[in-house]
């Protein structure tokens, strides 16, 4: 049994979690600690306590995945399982930092303030209301693209997410994305969703956050991961820490390649996915695009006792 270890994007966060892995593992709580001195503010405790709303803020809700990522990281290394248990690391989106940082390439202080300066430029990167994401469900990858195509009329409507054989996101500017969801539905979707997002993420109206992170990224230091990244706009294995910093700053308006990025690591002997942080998001993407592939979510201390305790 080959193993990846995944970690997840926006959308999974939750008030409560990563609690009470920092309840029950000293060194979850650590991670914690090290993002709040790192953002020079309680993060965890909005995390813990605070509102959903403010949490889902994506300058708040990227650093707080990764520190549900990360606890959860550190709570198995501390029952002995080490990241060198997984052939590879992948993440959606944010979740491409999340896997750095487990994977040792970038401290987790400079992945938090990574993480919100990236939060913060991509939210102000297009003024609220202007930009929007929908999900089409039902058609799939070059369907998306042609509808994308046809809806943009001269505006930047572009295919975002490619997230399973099923689904695939489309980003851009708010009239081409309403424009693309009525057009996809006329194709055949089955549905399309207008998401609940404050930005058009993963397209070319990003280009001034991409811009931002490139000058971010250049000011911290990357090293080699322990084990190969399967970097989202590349779906293929990264191990260079100067074409992880210029994938990381490309990643911003390109698209998220995740079934490309299963596919890819399927094909290279994986057959067990861990989601590792909260939610379960990426493990029901997973079992759409091979039924062969299995999954096992790891973001409470109950998961991680079950995996430690064997």
């Amino acid at each position: 049994m080959t193993i990846a270890f995944v970690f997840p994007g926006q959308g999974a966060q939750t008030i409560g979690m990563g609690k009470a892995l920092a309840e029950a593992y000293p060194v979850a709580k650590a991670v914690f600690d090290e993002v709040d001195a790192a953002l020079g503010e309680a993060l965890s405790q909005l995390i813990w306590e605070g509102d959903i709303e403010t949490l889902t803020l994506t300058q708040n809700a990227q650093p707080a995945l990764m520190a549900t990522s990360l606890a959860a990281m550190r709570a198995l290394e501390a029952g002995g399982v080490s990241i060198d248990k997984a052939a590879f690391v992948a993440g959606h989106s944010l979740g491409e930092y999340s896997a750095l940082a487990a994977a040792g390439a970038i401290s987790v202080a400079d992945t938090a303030r990574l993480l919100r300066t990236r939060g913060q430029a991509m939210q102000s990167a297009v003024p609220v209301g202007e930009g929007a994401m929908a999900a089409i469900l039902g058609l799939d990858l070059e369907a998306v693209r042609a509808v994308a195509e046809e809806a943009a009329q001269g505006e930047v409507c572009q295919a975002a997410n490619d997230n399973d054989p099923t689904q695939v996101v489309v980003s851009g500017a708010k009239a081409a994305v309403e424009r693309a969801a009525e057009i996809a539905k006329e194709k055949g979707a089955k549905r399309a969703v207008m998401l609940p997002v404050s930005a058009p993420f993963h397209c070319a109206l990003m280009q001034p956050a991409a811009d931002v992170m490139a000058e971010a990224l250049a000011g911290v230091a990357i090293t080699s991961p322990a084990v190969p990244l399967i970097a989202n706009v590349r779906a293929d294995a990264v191990t260079d820490p100067d074409e992880i910093r210029k994938l990381l700053v490309e990643q911003v308006t390109g698209s998220v390649r995740w079934r490309e990025s299963v596919q890819s690591m399927a094909a290279k002997g994986v057959t067990e996915f861990w989601e590792i942080g909260a939610g379960k998001a990426l493990s029901g993407m997973i079992r759409k695009i091979d039924r062969n592939l299995t999954s096992r979510q790891v973001g409470t201390a109950e998961d991680v006792a079950a995996i430690t305790a064997g």
